[in-house]
């Protein structure tokens, strides 16, 4: 069974930072390209950053220099490291495993960040 567990969403202050885990099980997750998503009240989801099997990224112009993917094979885990957070973040944040040239996708729960004062 394939499980995608997110973790690290918080209430923030404007300015702060966060750091965003997702634990994957029951995939080959060195296999998998992994990305962030987000979806904010009333809105649709939008990719957020996504990192491939060989490290390359890619970012949302919104997050471009705030924001950093990175992934850990060995312990099946993706990061997100959100800096300079602003009320517009203000999302719950999905981890997404796609399995490249294949329809196979898997998405998390999610987890809630806040940006207020």
């Amino acid at each position: 069974q394939v499980q995608l567990v997110e973790s690290g969403g918080d209430l923030v202050q404007p300015g702060g930072s966060l750091r965003l885990s997702c634990v994957a099980s029951g995939i080959s997750f060195g296999l998998y390209t992994m990305a962030w998503y987000r979806q904010a009240p009333g809105k649709q989801r939008e990719p957020v950053a996504t990192i491939i099997v060989g490290g390359s990224t890619d970012y949302a112009d919104s997050v471009k220099g705030r924001f950093t993917i990175s992934r850990d094979n060995a312990k099946n885990t993706v990061y997100l490291q959100m800096n300079s957070l602003k009320p517009e973040d203000t999302a719950v944040y999905i981890c997404n495993a796609a399995l490249p040239t294949t329809a196979r996708r898997h998405w998390g729960q999610g987890t809630q960040v806040t940006v207020s004062s």
